[in-house]
């Protein structure tokens, strides 16, 4: 969320950033209602001052009394004014996006994104590499049928080294982000309250790509990002503390609408997927530096499996809605000829803090301020499991095991 003296004195710079994202947001509207607001509570000022004065009078004859009574209701009924222009105001303000970073590039769409690194050559093959799904049949590590039958479009099932293999990939980035990289693991509620999703940016915007239970009003987590941001919601976190770095897995749950049409072969989009999530809630003056570094640990991940990949810095357009600047990471899958973006790491600023009231001290006797936070995946499942499967695949059909993950599956080659 944008504060709203912020939008008020550089309405001109917070409408150039929406329109650089190509997105829209009501800011006339809030500055109609900010406007009215600020006239009311100047009212409400005034006719207080007035009672005020009046009940220091000695005297107060009836006429007064009943021009008491009245100037009472008048200000019940301001206050109640006032109460109803900071709900308004409060329900626009969750639709402004961040302001991106002045650093990013200005972009139409992705395709304006900016290749920053590359590391590792696609591996030449004596063969035709076969896509993952083809090799997930093949070897029985994949059931696309079943995992219809049971849920619908969009699902499937792991089998035997498959699902071995899945599980290794999250314990294995758990435990190098825990061990190496510094950061305390956490294993969240997989369900969280609806003000936590408006914590981390998700409601309401994105209502519809989310589900919902309705009679408990409890919302599957899309990331862990949600869950993670709100630990510590309407807390002040004491001097000394910053940075905190967490790392959780979690199922995530999106409906895909957005998606409608676009990958349907094979296990790339899902309604149902596993991740693992890098957070870290920072101060200001360090933020920027904290988001390469959390971009270095995610490149660490894919050096570590051996596959190859780059990083692309995103341009405005294609900028989450909480996001000052991001990065993505995409590992080369050959069996379907493509980058497969792994993670998107992105400084949020104040932006989620505001929304989730997370503040802290620079100092004992220092003024609470937001905290900045960062979010990105350390990977995101299924997409490592296809690179894995396309580039470790053998002219035998077989697929060959990492080497940082035999001693977690137990095998060196799924046959």
């Amino acid at each position: 969320m944008l504060d709203l003296k912020f939008i008020r004195e550089n309405i001109d710079l917070v409408k150039e950033a929406v329109r650089s994202r190509r997105d829209s947001a009501p800011l006339n509207e809030i500055l109609e209602l900010d406007h009215k607001r600020r006239q009311k509570i100047l009212e409400l000022e005034n006719l207080r001052h007035f009672r005020k004065e009046a009940a220091r009078q000695s005297q107060m004859g009836k006429k007064i009394a009943v021009e008491s009574r009245s100037l009472r209701a008048k200000i019940k009924a301001l206050e109640e004014e006032v109460r109803s222009l900071d709900e308004q105001l409060e329900e626009l303000l969750l639709e402004v996006p961040n302001i991106p970073h002045p650093t990013i590039p200005l972009g139409k769409d992705e395709t304006d994104n900016v290749v920053v690194h590359h590391w590792g050559e696609p591996k030449s093959f004596d063969f035709e590499p076969a896509p993952h799904w083809k090799l997930g049949q093949s070897l029985d590590i994949i059931d696309f049928e079943r995992g219809v039958k049971l849920s619908g479009t969009r699902f499937y099932i792991l089998k035997g080294l498959g699902a071995k293999l899945q599980r290794a990939l999250i314990s294995f980035m758990l435990d190098l982000h825990s061990k190496e990289h510094g950061y305390a693991e956490v294993y969240p509620p997989f369900m969280v309250k609806r003000e936590c999703m408006v914590g981390s940016g998700n409601l309401p915007k994105f209502a519809d790509n989310l589900y919902h239970d309705e009679e408990d009003d409890f919302w599957f987590v899309p990331t862990a990002e949600v869950p993670l941001t709100n630990m510590h919601r309407d807390e002040i976190i004491p001097p000394g503390i910053l940075p905190l770095y967490y790392v959780a897995y979690t199922a995530c749950f999106r409906r895909e609408k957005m998606s409608a049409g676009k990958d349907t072969r094979g296990i790339k989009r899902g309604h149902q997927f596993d991740k693992v999530e890098l957070y870290k809630l920072t101060e200001a003056e360090t933020s920027d530096d904290e988001l390469e570094k959390m971009v270095g640990d995610a490149d660490d991940v894919c050096q570590k499996l051996q596959i190859p990949y780059r990083v692309a810095q995103l341009c405005t357009a294609d900028l989450g809605f909480a996001s000052s600047k991001s990065y993505d990471i995409e590992m080369w899958a050959p069996g379907v000829s493509e980058w497969l973006e792994v993670s998107s790491c992105s400084n949020c600023t104040d932006f989620q803090a505001r929304r989730a009231n997370i503040r802290y001290r620079p100092s004992s006797d220092a003024k609470p301020q937001f905290v900045h936070t960062l979010n990105g995946s350390g990977l995101a499942l299924p997409r490592v499991l296809i690179a894995i499967m396309e580039n470790y695949q053998q002219a035998d059909g077989s697929i060959l095991i990492p080497e940082v993950l035999q001693r977690y599956v137990g095998e060196k080659v799924i046959r």
